[in-house]
C-alpha cells in the first residue's frame, strides 16, 4: 500500500506555522540605573494589530523603539522580520522594511517643509520609485483629507494634521512592519 502525502494547504496548523514578523525574548533596556523594559516576551503574527497599554514611564516607548531598531538594548533578544537585532548593523538591516512614527506631535517632520516636501523627502529617503509615489502621495493625501493643504509648512499644521502628515510618512514606503507610537495625540 503507497503511502500518500496530504496537500500542503491542508497540512495541520503546526507544520503552516506563519513566522512571527516580531519576536521579543526576555528584554531588558536600561537607562543608567534604571530598568525601563523588564524581561518583556511577546511575538507579533504579520497582519496582526498589537496594542501596548501601560502607564507613563512603564516602557512602551522604549520597547517599540528597539523592535524599531533606533534604539539598542542590554539584554534578551529581538528577532523582527526574521532577522536578529543585536548589532546597529543588524538594526540598519532592517530598518527600510518598518514605518516607525514616534510619540510626539511632528517629531519626525521638518516645520519648514510643506506636506509635499516632507512626504518627498521621506520617499527619497526610503528611495521609493517616483512612479510609485505619485499613486501613494495622492491616495494618502485623499484618506488623510491633506490633499488641499499640500503646500502649508508642517510648523503651521494643527497637532492632528501634523499626525496625519507623520502618518504618511511612515506609510509612504509601503513597510512591511509599521510601529505607531501614540498615534492618536493631537
Amino acid at each position: 500500500m503507497s503511502r500518500q502525502h496530504a496537500p500542503s494547504s491542508v497540512l495541520p496548523d503546526e507544520r503552516r506555522a506563519v513566522r512571527p514578523v516580531v519576536r521579543v525574548a526576555k528584554l531588558v533596556k536600561r537607562y543608567d540605573l534604571v530598568e525601563a523594559v523588564r524581561a518583556v516576551s511577546l511575538e507579533i503574527k504579520p497582519a496582526q494589530i498589537y496594542g501596548l497599554i501601560g502607564a507613563d514611564g512603564a516602557g512602551k516607548s522604549s520597547l517599540m523603539k528597539v523592535i524599531a531598531g533606533v534604539l539598542s538594548h542590554e539584554e534578551g533578544k529581538v528577532e523582527v522580520l526574521g532577522r536578529l537585532i543585536d548589532s546597529e548593523r543588524q538594526a540598519e538591516k532592517v530598518k527600510s522594511a518598518i514605518g516607525f512614527m514616534p510619540q510626539g506631535l511632528g517629531l519626525n517632520l521638518y516645520p519648514t517643509l510643506s506636506i509635499e516636501e516632507n512626504i518627498d523627502f521621506f520617499a527619497r529617503l526610503r528611495m521609493v520609485p517616483p512612479e510609485l509615489l505619485r499613486e501613494r502621495k495622492e491616495r494618502l493625501l485623499g484618506v488623510t483629507r491633506l490633499r488641499a493643504f499640500r503646500a502649508r509648512p508642517a510648523g503651521q499644521l494643527s497637532g492632528g494634521m501634523k499626525q496625519k502628515l507623520g502618518f504618511i510618512c511612515t506609510l509612504i514606503h509601503a513597510p512591511r512592519l509599521i510601529i505607531l507610537d501614540e498615534p492618536t495625540t493631537g
